[in-house]
């Protein structure tokens, strides 16, 4: 049972007539005066447009009934409406407590006004709960639409007794006294139908014992031919097929009583005419009602095509909007990746949305605009005020979203860029920290171990000697180490302050070769003083393997350090950078013939002492005591040198033609964007003469622009292969071009601009042509606008400044000088041309107003006193004169925007047209007060002109 409905006891089983299950159908609903009507049959979309009618007011509407009231606003506008009072602030929260909250507000409010809610809360309302939604609506509507209904000073429900009364008097054996006995033999059904529509039932042939025959009869012509859904059986009370037919036979019943609404639309033509049938027209008296109603129709045709623009333009407008601020905060996010190729993959995200999503979104924007501008001039061709869109979406709006758009993708881009050269600079350096912690790290294996040998304990003479010479060596290699342990512990520093994300690693692995190295120097010193202590026993040493071991360790560090250069990594971005290089290897390759010598020189010292040993008979004992460097090992590393040094030649000559290739591709996007760039200049600067000048009839201007536009969109292919060359240029990582200005980036914008630009410039002819057309204004008075707009700009800008509009004025005869009347005038013609507070009046602007002021237009004086034609001199008029009049939808239209009229002379259901009609132009109708004297002052302002 639905809410709020007082039970009954149970009936017989019937079909289900409401969307919430069966309700009460026993006659004791009807019984008694004060009980209340009963629910309809009505279907979703019947309770929604009830909804709807009301939300309206509001500017507002729902689609879902059980959706869209979930969160409570729309239902406390509702009820706002419905009942002329303000409910507490809603919250604008979106968690489910801030919707509860709104709901119960509501609930509280109609309880508030001595509504009892049964078993109707707030959760089931927030859940969607689609029984408890539609049993809150109804219980609105008996409360606020049906309780107060009363028809001639009487209830509805004896209201609607007495509508039927009146309607089966003339019938034999029907007496309608209530709502039970009086219907059971089925006539009074079967006569209220044949009184509306006598062609649909032969009452002459029913009979009063046969009721069942009868009934059957009534319903099944109702659905068959009334559209009344038959939903009740034989044995069903009657008030459900009255109060439908009711609602169907009478337009007046509809109107004052809107809980009749929902058992069906009205199928029956008003007042009882029988369907088919029309007035006629009373000789020459209906003509002038005839053109007060075309003219209606033509004003409220051009309204609602103005509504559907102004409706495009906000979802429209809406939609651009949201897409701007989905975009922004992805090209706004900095968040850095770890590797260079997940870095690389959002560079080509963001080279996917410059390719593919954004041009899309250019194309709506620049289309926003137009049909904008299409927009207003159709409102000021019409005069109807101008159109202000929603806050938040004036064209302003979206300028300054797509500006903010744009920065953020310029940010972005250059991030993208700084990051993938921050991220090649750390995997060099963490790759160059690799290879010499390798080597360092290979070269003091066993190194440990050899210094905390006590091998002088037990060494002869000579052996101590040639361990003291062996340690002197180990020193002097050891110096040669701290430079690249130095190296090493610098790069670890680097990549923790560039936050490289394996730096934990990077920092383990240095602080152990740190560690390692001062122990080595911490033995090395304790070593040195034990042999110096025992040096005071020992004899002479080999001087030549000493020197042998010292010339041998530097050579053999050089070789190390040259084969490890000659193995490093290089990243270069120019050919001047890989000449550098090249020019770095010559030099290091000039050195080779003097190493090379050197190392002559070493192995020639270690044979000169092989040769004593021999000539003296001296067996020496293995390899030199003083140096783990062999000549074996100079020979190996002195190999390896020279095998690296031509495959180093041939990367750095790799490298040099890459860098050439690049080069190139740099060179021809440069002679490419020289050109280009130039050319959108040029054509910008051609459009703006073009749209000043004054060149032939408005068509052949149109003709011009749009040959010249087709000039432009012939250049596209020029634009392309840019855009190839600019791809080309991206894969290779090319990020300068010192031969050119211009970018990628630029030439977009360019060439976007100069899109917008030439289809804004055709629109404003074509916005001109329509002005001409729609004004009856001359191909000369058009020029002769023209002479005059050109004649006061003086900066050629294409729109007039206050200063610049006023004289033009002052020139055309209107009192705007410089005093108080002058300048209220000023500022009222001010708001005409320019609605929206510019600061300025553009050619089109100063063209509706000269039209204006100089041709015959609709105003609301003259819909009004249309309005009064219709209304038979009254100053109001009622929803059947309109129906009568007016087409059904354009009737429809005005019926539901038309305020109730207040006046003394005011009768049920009249509506106030004079209001309506004044807000269907804004503003109150000034008639044509400057006609005459501009018309005669265009003659002075050409002759101005021509001066």
């Amino acid at each position: 049972m639905p809410p709020n409905l007082p039970k009954i006891a149970p009936a017989p089983a019937v079909p289900c007539s409401t969307p919430w299950g069966a309700h009460p159908r026993d006659e004791g609903m009807w019984g008694g005066p004060d009980a209340p009507l009963p629910p309809p049959v009505p279907s979703w979309q019947t309770f929604t447009a009830w909804c709807n009618s009301h939300l309206r007011k509001a500017g507002t509407q729902i689609e879902n009934i059980d959706e869209d009231f979930r969160d409570g606003l729309k239902l406390m506008l509702l009820l706002e409406v419905i009942s002329g009072e303000r409910l507490p602030k809603p919250e604008r929260g979106k968690m489910r407590v801030h919707k509860i909250n709104n709901v119960n507000k509501a609930l509280d409010f109609i309880a508030s006004k001595g509504v009892k809610l049964v078993s109707i809360g707030a959760e089931e309302i927030v859940d969607g709960n689609a029984k408890m939604t539609l049993g809150m609506i109804w219980t609105i509507i008996l409360r606020f639409a049906i309780q107060d209904i009363s028809v001639e000073e009487t209830s509805a429900k004896e209201g609607l007794l007495l509508w039927c009364q009146r309607k089966t008097a003339p019938y034999k054996n029907v007496n309608v006294q209530n709502f039970h006995i009086s219907w059971k033999d089925g006539l009074a059904f079967n006569a209220l139908i044949h009184r509306h529509r006598p062609e649909l039932i032969e009452y002459d042939k029913l009979r009063k014992d046969d009721p069942v025959t009868n009934l059957n009869n009534a319903f099944e012509v109702a659905e068959k031919y009334l559209d009344i859904p038959k939903m009740l059986d034989a044995e069903d009370p009657p008030h459900s097929f009255c109060r439908c037919l009711a609602s169907a036979s009478s337009s007046r019943t509809l109107s004052r009583a809107p809980g009749f609404l929902f058992c069906l639309s009205p199928v029956l033509p008003a007042g009882g005419l029988p369907a088919g049938t029309s007035r006629r027209p009373q000789d020459g008296a209906q003509r002038p009602a005839e053109t007060a109603a075309n003219r209606i129709c033509k004003v409220l045709a051009v309204n609602q095509e103005n509504e559907h623009l102004m409706e495009d333009y906000e979802k429209l407008a809406s939609d651009l909007l949201e897409w701007i601020r989905r975009t922004i905060p992805w090209l706004e996010d900095r968040s850095p990746q770890k590797t260079i190729q997940e870095m690389q993959q959002k560079l080509e995200d963001f080279r996917d949305y410059r390719r593919v999503h954004k041009p899309p979104k250019v194309q709506e924007k620049c289309q926003l605009e137009i049909n904008f501008n299409t927009l207003q001039t159709k409102l000021r061709l019409s005069n109807r005020p101008a159109f202000m869109p929603s806050e938040g979406r004036m064209v302003a709006d979206i300028n300054n979203g797509w500006q903010h758009l744009e920065q953020a993708e310029k940010g972005y881009e250059e991030w993208l860029l700084n990051e993938i050269r921050r991220l090649e600079r750390l995997d060099h350096l963490a790759e160059k920290f690799r290879q010499k912690a390798s080597i360092h790290e290979a070269w003091t294996e066993g190194k440990e171990a050899m210094l905390k040998q006590k091998d002088y304990e037990s060494a002869t003479l000579s052996d101590i000697k040639a361990l003291i010479r062996k340690h002197e060596a180990f020193e002097s290699d050891l110096a040669a180490h701290q430079d690249r342990v130095e190296q090493i512990a610098a790069i670890a520093q680097e990549l923790n302050e560039l936050d490289y994300y394996d730096s934990p690693s990077v920092n383990a692995r240095c602080q152990k070769i740190c560690d390692q190295w001062d122990v080595l120097g911490s033995l090395t010193h304790s070593r040195r003083e034990a042999l110096e202590k025992t040096e005071k026993q020992l004899e002479t040493i080999d001087e030549l393997h000493l020197e042998y071991a010292k010339r041998a360790a530097p050579f053999n560090n050089w070789m190390e350090s040259a084969m490890e250069d000659l193995q490093d990594m290089f990243i270069v971005h120019t050919i001047e950078e890989i000449e550098g290089l090249i020019a770095a290897h010559d030099q290091f390759k000039s050195t080779l013939p003097d190493a090379d010598k050197e190392r002559e020189a070493i192995l020639g010292i270690q044979r000169e002492a092989q040769r004593i040993a021999d000539f003296n008979s001296i067996k020496l004992g293995g390899n030199n005591p003083y140096t783990s460097v062999t000549p074996q090992i100079i020979n190996s590393k002195w190999e390896r040198v020279q095998q690296l040094v031509p495959k180093r030649d041939h990367a750095l000559l790799d490298e040099q033609s890459k860098q050439q290739s690049n080069e190139h591709l740099r060179r021809q996007f440069a002679s490419q964007a020289n050109i280009v760039g130039p050319w959108i200049q040029t054509k910008m600067e051609e459009i703006g003469r073009i749209s000043i000048e004054m060149n032939g009839t408005l068509e052949d201007q149109l003709n011009h622009l749009k040959q010249y536009e087709q000039s432009i969109v012939d250049y596209k292919p020029n634009i392309d292969l840019l855009e190839q060359q600019h791809q080309l240029i991206q894969e290779a990582l090319i990020f300068d071009n010192k031969h050119t200005n211009y970018t990628m980036e630029h030439i977009r914008v360019g060439w976007e601009q100069l899109l917008t630009t030439i289809a804004r410039t055709i629109n404003e002819v074509e916005n001109q042509i329509l002005t001409r057309d729609a004004k009856g204004i001359s191909q000369e008075q058009m020029q002769e606008f023209r002479a005059s707009f050109n004649h006061f700009d003086k900066d050629h800008g294409g729109a007039l400044g206050p200063e610049e509009f006023k004289a033009c004025l002052i020139s055309l005869g209107y009192d705007v000088e410089n005093d108080r009347q002058g300048d209220a005038e000023f500022n009222r013609i001010m708001s005409l041309v320019d609605p929206n507070g510019s600061g300025s009046v553009t050619f089109q602007a100063f063209i509706d107003f000269m039209s204006r002021e100089t041709t015959d237009t609709d105003t609301a004086d003259q819909v009004i006193a249309s309005f009064k034609v219709l209304a038979g001199d009254k100053n109001y008029i009622t929803a059947e004169e309109l129906r009568r009049e007016l087409p059904p939808e354009q009737a429809e239209y005005c019926i539901a925007r038309m305020a109730p009229y207040r006046g003394p002379d005011a009768a049920p259901g009249a509506l106030d047209y004079k209001s309506f009609s004044t807000a269907l132009y804004g503003v109150p109708s000034s008639g044509h007060s400057y006609m005459w004297n501009i018309k005669c002052n265009i003659v002075r302002c050409r002759i101005l002109n021509a001066i």
